[in-house]
């Protein structure tokens, strides 16, 4: 029954945010609000303990506000705005998840992509990390991890097997991260455009495509570069079970994604996250009604009972993610207003320092929290409301949202404490700080010294 209660909660949350957004009924957003505080109050008890300090201190500074603050009220709204939001899009994403998950298209693509000859395979796993993350989000590590560990088992020389599995995992990581700049479905792009005022995906997504570009080919060139060499005899290439056409499914849903969001934005003029938030479960709906074509039952009893598993089986199993994800958003965003003051009353003037070395901290700030345990959302939601208007550092909107993505893809594949290498670490059989530090330390050398030279030309244009 509590089950059933938390699952519809997320949903009611997710639907009153959307239809608040496209309607401009905001009295929903104090039912998704609501929602928010009453999902927290029922799952408190229900996650592992390493999510209990997050509640403790969303609890002590909702105290801190209430004691200290006139405007209580209005700043606590905010923050729970924001932590619906993010509830809402992971909702959206978990949709396409599950759809995915049903489709024999997608596990064929997966396949192709996983069995590739040696001289393509980091190639072909790296586009397929980067695909696939653009559909099922962390779902694309699981899924090609778990292929790519299959894969690295058949081989009988322990010592290619080793390679094969650190090369491959590697390959998916770093695809998937590379999403994470220039995605309109990614939390990066979302969270970071509701945060900067006057930003726009249209106007970042050029610049933040040269981003995720760099996260390629600096992967790519370090890999062949570094790659460590086998002795002795190599086996043969196995041909890859399928064809290249495995892979037009994936490419047609990801522009049909891509390109509503795209049109739909420019002719509301909505944020992306609202956009996305409508789009997608819309898509992945469809797509579930195609896949339920032809099974005994009939088309509609399929679909509800997907929609019915999805509310009480794939939600609920998010529980522990959603409770972090939406604490670290009401942290981040609490925590700032409530920092904001005693900031300002130190005289110290954020407007005064060059735009390019805001933007240049914020590359390196954002990964060094991470080494600290501070996921991403907290990091970003604490620190892009302190800083000045785009405008009185001399820059463009776009460019903050470049450093602050940039920023967050190099604490994704760094920080012990993100999905990423914490999925990476468990089918690697090593630690996620070994993944992030050790396997990817000659990649983010390098990387972070690209990035910073790109922030700081992205400011000057």
């Amino acid at each position: 029954m509590l089950d059933r209660l938390t699952g519809s909660l997320i949903l009611l949350v997710s639907l009153a945010v959307v239809v608040a957004e496209w309607t401009g009924a905001r009295p929903l957003y104090l039912v998704a609000g609501s929602g928010v505080v009453l999902f927290l109050v029922l799952a408190a008890g229900r996650v592992p303990k390493g999510r209990w300090p997050f509640l403790a201190v969303s609890l002590g500074l909702t105290l801190w506000a209430v004691v200290s603050r006139e405007d209580a009220g209005a700043i606590l709204a905010k923050a729970l705005l924001s932590a619906a939001f993010i509830a809402g899009f992971f909702v959206a994403l978990a949709w396409l998840r599950h759809a995915a998950g049903g489709s024999p298209a997608i596990q064929r693509c997966g396949q192709y992509l996983s069995e590739q000859p040696p001289g393509r395979r980091y190639a072909a796993l790296t586009v397929g990390g980067h695909l696939f993350g653009l559909v099922l989000s962390y779902g694309a590590i699981a899924l090609l991890g778990s292929l790519a560990e299959a894969s690295a088992a058949r081989e009988p020389n322990k010592e290619i097997a080793a390679v094969r599995a650190r090369r491959m995992l590697l390959a998916i990581q770093r695809g998937f991260i590379s999403t994470l700049p220039w995605s309109p479905l990614a939390f990066a792009v979302a969270i970071s455009l509701s945060l900067v005022p006057g930003a726009s995906w249209a106007a970042a997504a050029p610049y933040c495509a040269v981003t995720s570009l760099l996260l390629l080919t600096v992967g790519w060139a370090v890999d062949r570069i570094v790659k460590p060499r086998i002795k002795g005899p190599r086996p043969p290439p196995q041909a890859p079970a399928g064809t290249r056409r495995d892979l037009l499914p994936l490419l047609l849903l990801l522009i049909l994604l891509v390109g509503t969001v795209g049109a739909l934005q420019a002719a509301t003029h909505l944020r992306t996250i609202a956009v996305v938030m409508a789009v997608v479960p819309t898509v992945s709906l469809v797509w579930i009604a195609i896949q339920s074509r032809g099974i005994a039952g009939g088309t509609f009893r399929h679909l509800t009972a997907r929609v019915r598993r999805f509310a009480m089986e794939d939600l609920i199993g998010y529980r522990s993610e959603l409770v972090l994800l939406t604490t670290a958003g009401f942290i981040g965003t609490l925590g700032s207003a409530l920092v904001a003051p005693l900031l300002a009353a130190t005289g110290h003037d954020l407007a005064a320092v060059p735009g390019w070395v805001v933007m240049l901290a914020l590359v390196w700030i954002i990964p060094i929290t991470g080494q600290l345990g501070m996921n991403p959302i907290l990091a970003v939601a604490l620190i892009a409301p302190l800083l000045p208007e785009a405008a009185e550092l001399g820059l463009q909107p776009s460019a903050l949202i470049v450093a602050i993505t940039a920023g967050w893809a190099l604490s994704g594949v760094t920080s012990p404490y993100t999905a990423t290498t914490l999925l990476i670490g468990s089918f690697g059989h090593v630690s996620a700080r070994r993944v992030g530090l050790v396997w990817n330390g000659i990649y983010v050398a390098v990387l972070a010294a690209a990035l910073s030279a790109w922030v700081v030309l992205v400011a000057h244009l």
